[in-house]
């Protein structure tokens, strides 16, 4: 096995039989399954908290079939027993109090609402609704208008999107939460084993453990081994993590029949089923691949540079902040235009930054889950080939000043120094 093999090996073994590795791997994956779980249960169960309100109706708006809806429960009085419930109706078990004046069909802003406590915005939002309902129905009956007609003629309108000439189903709000979901985990990548190789290297730079290691490897080998170990490890945990997760969201229905059942039954015009329609025609080998794709050529990008500033300062952490501070305001900023990437996938700045190879791997990722041809095959090809060019020159100009860098001690180096010794012909 040649040196970069060896010092990949002890780096991949090192880190992958660590504990925290295994926690991570097994918690992540129910973490996100939770999350999954519980947005699911949310939007599929009613709530169960029934607010009971004492009504004085003073101009007979409520009907038999007026007082039970939704979570409120409304029970009416006579006009003489206002004064009574005006002070007692939270003894009586009643959660509120209803005074509707006689005009309240013309001046419903008179009608007052009487709680000990806050009812919470949702439960005022939909007492809101009742009301307005039950007066708009008086209203037309008022005027001699059926509402039951009116409701007749009212459409519900669901437009069925297609996409070009192949009908393909427009997939447009899933999409934005794919895509803000994969650039974010990029970015997360990026940020967090750019940062494991920077501080392993400042490890052994300040132990002189990479005095002796050099003695017998290249500068190069060494950090190329480096990174491909790290990368490795992190490539297994997603590798892990997906095949975890997809075993997860197969039990989940079997051990939650409730949300089964709501994933089953959702109707095509309801918003889980909508979600679930466009869900199902995304296209998932290109997200998947893509993912792989930009996960590695974004990390050996990102990896040499931080590898760079590893080698160059010293054990003060404030110096290394204050060195890698340019590049991780250029992954943030790749962020901040991948928002804007997953709402107008094909803006000018949503364009060049999935192209730009030090923004492509996060901006990208918010654009590809809208698919073929609404990013167009040149654009991701040209992005790709951007990006290994862009991989493959940060590697080679970030390790001759690793070369110089990983010996230098006692020196405070600054980003004129490193960009010297990056061009110095060898």
């Amino acid at each position: 096995m040649n040196k970069t093999g060896l010092v990949f090996q002890r780096e991949y073994i090192t880190r992958v039989s660590k504990r925290s590795f295994l926690l991570l791997t097994i918690l992540i994956p129910l973490i996100i399954i939770g999350f999954y779980v519980a947005i699911i249960y949310v939007s599929v169960s009613k709530n169960t908290t029934e607010q009971k309100v004492a009504v004085v109706d003073r101009a007979g708006i409520f009907g038999p079939g007026d007082l039970r809806q939704k979570e409120f429960s409304f029970r009416l009085f006579d006009s003489t027993q206002a004064a009574s419930l005006d002070a007692t109706y939270d003894k009586q078990g009643f959660d509120g109090y209803l005074m509707v004046p006689p005009d309240a069909v013309d001046h419903p802003e008179n009608i007052r609402f009487h709680r000990k406590s806050e009812a919470g915005s949702g439960a005022q939002t939909d007492l809101n609704n009742i009301l307005e309902y039950i007066i708009g129905r008086r209203r037309m009956e008022a005027a001699h208008i059926d509402p039951a007609r009116i409701k007749q003629l009212t459409p519900d309108i669901n437009i069925n999107a297609t996409i070009g000439n192949e009908s393909r189903q427009s997939v447009s709000d899933v999409a934005r939460g794919v895509g803000y979901t994969a650039g974010f985990l990029i970015y997360f990548i990026l940020l967090i084993y750019g940062t494991t190789v920077m501080r392993g290297i400042m490890e052994e730079k300040t132990s002189r453990i990479a005095e002796v290691i050099i003695s017998s490897v290249k500068p190069f080998q060494l950090m190329t081994g480096k990174i491909l170990g790290i990368g490795a490890v992190g490539l297994t945990q997603f590798v892990i993590w997906g095949v975890l997760i997809y075993i997860l969201q197969m039990i989940v229905p079997s051990v939650f029949p409730q949300i089964g059942s709501a994933l089953h039954n959702a109707g095509p015009g309801s918003m889980l089923g909508m979600l679930l329609r466009e869900a199902r025609a995304l296209n998932f080998w290109l997200i998947i691949g893509s993912f792989i794709f930009y996960f590695v050529g974004g990390y050996f990008l990102y990896a040499s540079l931080f590898a760079a500033v590893g080698s160059a300062v010293s054990d003060d952490a404030q110096e290394a902040q204050q060195m890698v501070m340019p590049i991780t305001l250029i992954v943030v900023f790749s962020l901040v235009i991948m928002t804007k990437a997953t709402a107008d996938p094909n803006s000018g700045i949503a364009v060049f930054g999935s192209i730009f190879p030090l923004t492509s791997p996060i901006v990208m990722m918010g654009r590809i889950p809208y698919g073929i041809p609404t990013i167009p095959l040149w654009q991701i090809l040209c992005s790709a080939v951007l990006l290994i060019l862009g991989f493959i020159f940060t590697t080679w100009f970030c390790a001759k000043i690793y070369r110089t860098g990983i010996l230098l001690y006692g020196k405070k180096v600054t980003f004129r120094e490193m960009l010297r010794w990056g061009l110095k012909k060898s």
